[in-house]
């Protein structure tokens, strides 16, 4: 029987229905099909983090609108609506 599953943490999660009753040992092989961390990438340089971040905080740069559109969502935030009350008459 060949299944598929998912790791996470210290468990695997099948993706695929078993027909093998609960608290039956069992024998895995792992085959790793897709590598969904990245991991196998090494890890950035400082310098290679920081033109990244650079890269991230410059994404809204010569926005005209975002100052307005910030004030807009301040304003819904803390625009007061009442709160509903249920009759007792009913």
């Amino acid at each position: 029987m060949k299944i598929k599953g998912i790791k996470r943490g210290q468990t695997i999660e099948l993706l695929e229905q078993v027909d093998v009753p609960d608290g039956t040992e069992v024998s895995l092989e792992v085959e790793i099909l897709s590598n969904l961390d990245n991991s196998s990438k090494p890890p950035l340089t400082d310098e290679e983090r920081l033109a990244k971040l650079n890269e991230l905080f410059g994404a809204w740069k010569d926005q005209p609108d975002l100052d307005e559109i910030f004030a807009q969502i301040d304003r819904e935030r803390h625009a007061y609506r009442g709160r509903q009350i249920d009759s007792f008459d009913d």
